[in-house]
């Protein structure tokens, strides 16, 4: 008869801890995003790639790399290659000589890109104002929370 090893824990009850808490909460705003998007043809990270290089081409006016992208977004540069090829074939965004770097490209939203993700930035904005809804005027305290989580220096 096998011996049934007791999961060893701080914690007397599960939802005593944060980091599920978080888990669980992030897989129900992941797919309340997911519904948001698909109306628009776009993953939740092919949405964030597309609106952060709008937004980082249009406040800076500089060419944008796919590094500078990865960065802003703070996603995986892997990742990040594998969604803009999605991207491109798609035709939202396309990549160019970069004007001063002779071995990067610059990348570009499409017209169609640009109108898409201008689009479907209501819908995402919409969809986070009624899933932290229930926040109500502790919203920024919490995004000042999250903020601090996620600038820490875990090295």
């Amino acid at each position: 008869m096998a011996v049934e090893e007791v999961a060893r824990t701080e914690f007397e009850h599960a939802d005593e801890s944060p980091g599920l808490l978080l888990w669980q909460v992030t897989n129900r705003w992941q797919a309340a995003h997911r519904t948001a998007l698909t109306p628009y043809g776009l993953t939740h990270v092919q949405f964030v790639l597309l609106a952060s290089l709008t937004w980082l081409t249009s406040r800076s006016g500089e060419p944008v790399t796919q590094r500078d992208l990865a960065d802003h977004a703070a996603t995986d540069p892997m990742m990040t290659s594998q969604v803009l090829r999605a991207l491109e074939q798609k035709g939202l965004l396309e990549r160019r000589d970069h004007p001063t770097d002779r071995r990067a490209k610059s990348l570009a939203s499409t017209e169609s890109g640009a109108a898409l993700v201008n689009r479907a930035i209501g819908a995402v904005e919409t969809c986070d104002r009624e899933f932290f809804a229930p926040l109500g005027d502790r919203t920024p305290r919490f995004t000042d929370s999250l903020h601090r989580l996620r600038d820490r220096d875990f090295g």
